[in-house]
């Protein structure tokens, strides 16, 4: 990592290898080369820094839902294999994004951030999160794999749930949750020697309280490093989950990511900052903007409250200005990730009545 003046020139020139690549008719994707022709100025001409990009108007949900995806595909990666990962989707026709390798790059990078102590090499992992078409499912196992582990998987549907709980259902979650959760006790109990894992503050919580029910532990079941992930993160909880769930000799990493954006990774957290999450993009693959309420092109000072603007930059994918459904306040650059950061990240505002929070 350099200064976060020599970062804002790396991001800068990734910005025009993307912008070149995405809006040449030869590699770019059919959306973008379609989407140019309508344009009175040429991208590859006039985008020069990250800065440029706000010429673009505010990137819209719904050009990501619906058919046919082949259109996201760019021609110069015609002819690979291709995944479909859908993000939401409780109601109307889910988000989707087609990937190749983005999934796989974006999670070989995280996985130069743990530590080695709680997270071992060749250690086998349990992912006890949403399964289905989601791209954390696949991520999560080539995280494991690509450490040399293992990784065993639960059944779980996420839209289900979000629906028993808009129904009123609290009885049949309550009873779909103790079948997840039943799901993880029996792989962690089955010799597997699952040492890491993967899960949301809510599931860690029932797992932890349904191990204690049988006179063990997280701990004592083998665990010593926990990556999770969820905007239900709070200081509180990560204080309450590092000294009543997991004690002594857990490591847990919270992170913050979703299926355009990847995975944005935590600085460390714990009692000498009060458990305050940070948290920080993959730069420059993928930026995170807190913006102003009033003025979406305005990025408000450290320390101020706003909405969450991403912009996805990678050769698969190109998505600028997407507004996220969440809210947090800016952090300063940190030693590990010498650019802008987002602490307190919570379902955005104006939608936060209408965001029914599952399992994450």
């Amino acid at each position: 990592m350099g200064t976060p003046t020599q970062e804002k020139a790396r991001l800068d020139q990734h910005v025009r290898e993307i912008i070149a690549w995405h809006f040449n008719p030869e590699t770019g994707c059919p959306f973008w080369i379609d989407y140019a022709k309508k344009l009175d100025w040429d991208p590859r001409i006039e985008i020069f820094s990250f800065d440029d990009l706000r010429k673009f108007p505010p990137f819209e949900d719904d050009w990501l839902r619906g058919g046919p995806v082949q259109r996201w595909i760019p021609k110069g990666l015609a002819g690979k294999p291709a995944y479909v990962f859908e993000t939401g989707g409780t109601t109307g026709i889910p988000k989707s994004r087609v990937a190749m390798e983005d999934f796989r790059i974006d999670y070989e990078a995280f996985s130069d951030t743990l530590p080695e102590e709680y997270f071992p090499m060749g250690a086998n992992w349990l992912m006890l999160g949403p399964s289905g078409p989601r791209r954390l499912r696949l991520a999560v196992e080539h995280l494991c794999q690509h450490r040399g582990g293992i990784c065993f998987c639960v059944d779980l549907d996420p839209r289900w749930v979000i629906k028993l709980i808009k129904q009123g259902q609290m009885e049949q979650l309550e009873l779909y949750k103790t079948h997840v959760i039943e799901q993880a006790v029996t792989i962690l109990g089955a010799g597997h020697e699952i040492k890491c894992m993967f899960t949301t503050p809510k599931l860690l919580e029932s797992l932890a309280e349904a191990l204690e029910d049988r006179g063990t532990s997280v701990r004592e079941q083998g665990i010593t490093g926990i990556f999770a992930g969820g905007t239900e993160f709070t200081p509180q909880f990560t204080r309450f989950a590092m000294e009543e769930l997991l004690g002594e000799g857990v490591y847990m990493t919270p992170t913050y990511g979703n299926t355009l954006m990847g995975l944005a990774c935590s600085k460390p957290v714990g009692p000498a900052d009060n458990y305050k999450i940070a948290y920080y993009a993959p730069q420059p693959r993928a930026v995170i903007e807190v913006v102003s309420f009033d003025d979406v092109n305005k990025v408000v000072d450290h320390g101020k409250t706003g909405r969450v603007r991403l912009t996805t930059l990678t050769k698969e994918t190109f998505v600028p200005g997407f507004l996220e459904r969440d809210e947090g306040e800016r952090e300063p650059p940190c030693d590990a990730y010498p650019w802008d950061g987002i602490s307190g990240v919570r379902p955005f505002r104006s939608l936060a009545g209408s965001t029914t929070v599952g399992v994450y």
